[in-house]
């Protein structure tokens, strides 16, 4: 039994040593510069591909060569996937942690289903997600992604708030315009139409002037309407947007501030304080002044004997 047990434990510690060794090696050929070239070539390629492939002559003419293309970018793709996982070989949980490598995996995954390969829209909008992956490359692109991930949140709140919006000014729009405007506010949909296009102020005197012919206090109606649309609800949403952004910018690309600043001063404990001033300088002084002092007053002591 003993035997067993030490044969498993070195078992063991020689996998732990295999998978240090492969994530050491695979992270020094991911983290090389001509890595990422390599791979962002391949991509801006795909890209390349991609468009040439929506003109049908070519598409038709050069089939077979596209294809086999395709099935190139897709092993550089998979390599480049298997290589990142290789590189976290000791610590695989690392790897889906980061948002990137899941998003790359996902794409390079879902092209190797049946279920996406028989269906040729649906292989397109994947291998359109590939151009995507030059954020994971651009430092600012990417900080741009991460706030548009960010600030998903709030984009969800303030929809639900201007959605609440449209539908009250909706109703009280069809309350009081259906008769006179049916065009307009005829019913609930048409309402909600004609007050999302007066959001972005496309419009909105002709509306105005509409209204006053029918009621004074469309004014009031309007008026309101686009303060708390257009100003209100709009400027809110800069907010949110710029808030994400920069938390994905401290979040992706962090100051490094200590190395610019000098760091503090350590308090020096072990030294005395009376040195800061020459105070035990001027004390060894005045006991050696004493000393010779008092060496004199016994030497006249002695002559005056």
């Amino acid at each position: 039994m003993n035997h067993m047990h030490r044969s498993i434990r070195v078992s063991s510690t020689v996998r732990a040593g295999w998978r240090k060794e492969l994530a050491a090696r695979a992270g020094l050929l991911v983290e090389a510069p001509w890595f990422a070239v390599v791979v962002m070539a391949a991509i801006l390629a795909n890209a390349v591909l991609l468009g040439v492939e929506t003109y049908s002559g070519l598409a038709e003419r050069w089939q077979g060569t596209l294809s086999t293309l395709e099935s190139c970018f897709l092993a550089v793709f998979t390599c480049e996937s298997l290589l990142r996982l290789a590189a976290h070989a000791d610590r695989p949980r690392d790897f889906f942690r980061n948002p990137w490598n899941v998003f790359d995996a996902a794409v390079v995954l879902f092209a190797f289903l049946p279920l996406t390969g028989d269906n040729t829209t649906l292989l397109r909008l994947l291998r359109l997600f590939r151009v995507l992956r030059t954020a994971r490359f651009l430092p600012q692109l990417r900080v741009i992604v991460t706030a548009l991930g960010k600030c998903l949140p709030g984009t969800v709140s303030f929809v639900m708030v201007g959605t609440l919006l449209l539908y009250v000014y909706a109703m009280v729009g069809w309350l009081c315009f259906a008769a006179a405007d049916p065009q307009h506010y005829g019913s609930l949909g048409r309402a909600v139409v004609t007050l999302f296009i007066l959001m972005s102020l496309d419009g909105l005197g002709d509306a105005v002037h509409a209204g006053l012919l029918i009621s004074p206090w469309s004014l009031a109606y309007y008026g309101s309407y686009v303060l708390l649309s257009s100003f209100l609800l709009v400027n809110l949403l800069i907010g949110v947007v710029i808030n994400s952004l920069e938390q994905a910018r401290d979040s992706d690309l962090p100051e490094k501030r200590a190395d610019a600043q000098e760091p503090p001063a350590q308090p020096q404990t072990d030294a005395d304080p009376l040195d800061a001033f020459g105070v035990r300088d001027r004390i060894l002084a005045a006991r050696l002044a004493l000393d010779d002092a008092e060496r004199l007053l016994q030497m006249s002591r002695l002559d005056s004997r």
